[in-house]
């Protein structure tokens, strides 16, 4: 299963770093955000994912997962949501005032 989210990992960061490295700054947007998912995965990866063991300590004790990685990443999804919506926004008012998305002509904008 770990092997199985490593290369997860992997196709989101890569996928990722090419999306980023576009001209087309809603591509940039969708990079960065996958990017962030990547890292989550990561962090729910090494804190020892362990399948369906619940991620509090029962009545009786037993086996359980260390709840901080996944506090983190609930942490971070919100983050990123906000973070995300606030670019999408961003973007938008550029759109609206230049009417392209390609950082290249937008550059050639402003002169």
């Amino acid at each position: 299963m770990t092997t199985l989210l490593a290369i997860t990992i992997g196709v989101l960061f890569g996928t990722g770093a090419f999306l980023v490295l576009r001209r087309n700054a809603l591509k940039v947007i969708i990079g960065l955000s996958l990017i962030s998912h990547a890292a989550n995965l990561l962090l729910v990866t090494s804190g020892g994912f362990a399948g369906n063991r619940p991620p509090i300590i029962g009545p009786g004790g037993g086996l359980y997962v260390d709840p901080l990685p996944q506090a983190l990443v609930l942490t971070a999804i919100v983050i990123s949501f906000g973070v995300t919506a606030f670019m999408v926004v961003l973007l938008y008012r550029l759109y609206q005032r230049t009417g392209t998305v390609d950082m290249d002509q937008i550059r050639r904008l402003r002169g």
